[in-house]
């Protein structure tokens, strides 16, 4: 296939496609809980002639190809779900609802259905089949690993897999890590019990806010002298609650927070040194703590080194030589962490817009924007990887 057509293509259904962003970004869902996205995104595929399935909680898969010409599947993912908090952009099709596509997801999915689009046109070519996945609950790391438990890998089983994401970063650009390019991601809860009372009588009562700091403080440790300095780990507490008085002890402290790391074994550790510090340094002020995970937390993510030449390749043959660059490695997570743990898989980061190009946000920000101008060009790039490396893989 002539990868000129393919973003020839993709420039041709931009206004379909910021359309679709916009319907989008206007509703954002969060987590499993995604009606309008989800709806929205079958409704396209169902409108392009593809047959589509639902996997797990709330997933969406679907296959292109000729499965009796045989060949392997090559899987692109998209995740779906928004961020918990108020949009400040000021755009005329901003979110009102509480919620906002601020690491913009809205981005991945209109940029998928494109790319379904051109597959689907060009499906009898195909020298292998090409799974879509448009995956829920990325932003607490569940999404990929229900859709994994419900069965997207199998089926056709999965030969290769790649994501897309968005980032700060000039337009067009085209960034990757070598290795292990994400820190894992484990959410965790920390719940002290005490017993409280008057404020007036603290040797009466057992103070839970008094335990969690010295929780908080011996968690320090797990950085500066259990982990090797080679090694990254971050732990970091970022919600303390307790209380309701000025003059009341309450019962409880709840602390939230993660760990990150790019060693599968040194997240296991801090896991498990978590459990045991905070369990033992309540005791010793005779208070209780129970330590809970959100969901099982995603693995690191590991770039395939084979696969992420191939398709860098690919990627600077269709956008011209150089776009492709290799950037830091970060230490916020992806769940797309969790296949790359089972297929060889690849995770770019497409720039959507810098500073000096009038985008002054990063993801997560609630006045963060991105050009639009990147969604068909992150459709071309989902379609021509694909393409390529069925073509180059099939038997």
């Amino acid at each position: 296939m002539d990868n000129r057509y393919t973003l020839t293509r993709a420039g041709e259904l931009s206004d379909e496609l910021i359309s679709i962003r916009r319907k989008i970004h206007q509703n954002p869902e969060i987590g499993f809980d995604l009606p309008k996205t989800t709806a929205l995104v079958a409704e396209k595929l169902k409108a392009y002639g593809i047959e589509f399935k639902k996997v797990g909680k709330a997933g969406i898969s679907a296959v292109l190809g000729n499965a009796e010409a045989g060949g392997k599947t090559f899987l692109l993912r998209a995740d779906m779900d928004a961020l918990p908090f108020e949009e400040l952009t000021g755009l005329t099709f901003a979110s009102n609802n509480g919620c906002m596509h601020a690491c913009g997801h809205d981005i991945h999915t209109s940029a998928l259905l494109g790319a379904a689009r051109i597959l689907k046109e060009r499906e009898g070519e195909l020298r292998g089949r090409v799974k879509l996945m448009f995956q829920p609950c990325e932003e607490d790391v569940g999404g990929a690993a229900d859709m994994v438990e419900a069965g997207v890998l199998e089926n056709p089983s999965v030969d290769g897999a790649m994501a897309l994401h968005v980032v700060h970063h000039s337009m067009g650009s085209v960034g990757y890590s070598t290795g292990a390019a994400c820190a894992s991601s484990d959410v965790f809860t920390i719940t002290i019990h005490g017993e409280g009372g008057h404020g007036a009588v603290p040797d009466s009562c057992i103070d839970p806010i008094n335990a969690a700091v010295h929780i908080h403080m011996a968690l320090q440790a797990l950085n500066s002298r259990e982990t090797h300095p080679d090694e990254m780990l971050v732990l970091t507490i970022c919600e303390f609650h307790s209380g309701a008085a000025a003059n009341v002890f309450s019962d409880t402290a709840v602390m939230r927070g993660t760990i990150r790391t790019r060693n599968q074994k040194v997240r296991e550790y801090a896991r498990r040194r978590l459990e045991e510090i905070s369990s033992t340094v309540a005791s010793a002020f005779g208070a209780s703590a129970r330590v809970e995970y959100l969901y099982s937390g995603v693995p690191p993510m590991v770039n395939d080194q084979e696969l992420l030449e191939e398709a860098a390749g690919y990627i600077d043959r269709l956008l011209g030589p150089g776009t492709c660059y290799e950037l830091p490695r970060m230490t916020g997570s992806e769940d797309f962490s969790v296949l790359s743990q089972l297929v060889p898989s690849v995770l770019f980061w497409v720039g959507t817009g810098s500073q000096e190009e009038g985008y002054p946000y990063g993801v997560h920000n609630p006045k963060v924007t991105f050009s639009e101008d990147m969604i068909p060009v992150m459709s071309a790039i989902y379609a021509e990887v694909a393409i390529c490396w069925l073509e180059n893989h099939p038997n």
